[in-house]
């Protein structure tokens, strides 16, 4: 791991610690370096803290998703990234990540997930299939590991999907961070599958979890999340 604004809390423990903010307040240096990198899976809580008036206002929204084409494989696809891309979730649960159905934004994503101010992971319909859109470093992507946006590994991009005309990307506003778009359920499972991708998606998760509580708690869908809580995927 770089020094992506992961700093260390003084003791990991199953409580939080007064004093630290993000997710230091449960994991420690080692702990979320080691799991970037794939040594360890963390050990998360066994109950999910859930309110059922906020799982209730979603039903409706969420029936509506189950009933689009594309259900069934979003809903796969969040089962790999849940369980792989997102440290302690049933701890964290929308306290520092959420997952919007069907969100009202202009750009009509399918599912959305959010940590902190920041969009991760998007899932949009692609005619009968999906896309998905994955906000990381650029640094991670870089041939040099700098955030140069001229120094992008096109390479490494094309040989983390099914064929290299289902990936493409573009430059968001902000400091080292780069969007990537891959089109069609094949090639996500593949960039999920990845161990080079999954590692960049962890880091950067990890820097807006650090950061603080999510800002988007009250559009977080628990039926959508419930997909997202399955047995880790070994990578």
């Amino acid at each position: 791991m770089t020094s992506h604004e992961i700093h260390r809390a003084s003791d990991m423990g199953a409580t939080a610690r007064p004093g630290t903010t993000g997710l230091r307040q449960f994991l420690d240096l080692e702990q979320q370096r080691d799991w970037i990198e794939g040594k360890i899976d963390l050990p998360d809580t066994g109950d999910r803290l859930e309110s059922l008036e906020q799982r209730f206002k979603y039903v409706a929204r969420f029936e509506k998703l189950l009933g689009r084409p594309q259900a069934g494989e979003v809903l796969e696809i969040l089962g790999l990234y849940g369980p792989n891309c997102i440290p302690i979730p049933r701890k964290t649960e929308r306290s520092y990540w959420s997952v919007s159905c069907l969100p009202s934004t202009s750009d009509k994503p399918l599912v959305r997930v959010n940590a902190s101010w920041m969009e991760l992971f998007t899932l949009y319909a692609q005619d009968e299939d999906i896309r998905a859109r994955f906000i990381v470093h650029l640094s991670d992507f870089t041939t040099d590991r700098s955030a140069t946006p001229s120094r992008v590994d096109k390479p490494l991009l094309e040989q983390s999907v099914a064929a290299p005309e289902h990936v493409s990307y573009f430059f968001p506003r902000g400091t080292d961070i780069f969007g990537i778009n891959v089109r069609g359920s094949v090639s996500i499972r593949k960039f999920l599958t990845s161990r080079r991708m999954v590692g960049a998606i962890r880091t950067f998760n990890l820097t807006h979890m650090n950061r603080g509580r999510n800002a988007y708690q009250a559009s977080h869908c628990y039926s959508v999340a419930d997909y997202m809580q399955a047995d880790r995927v070994v990578l």
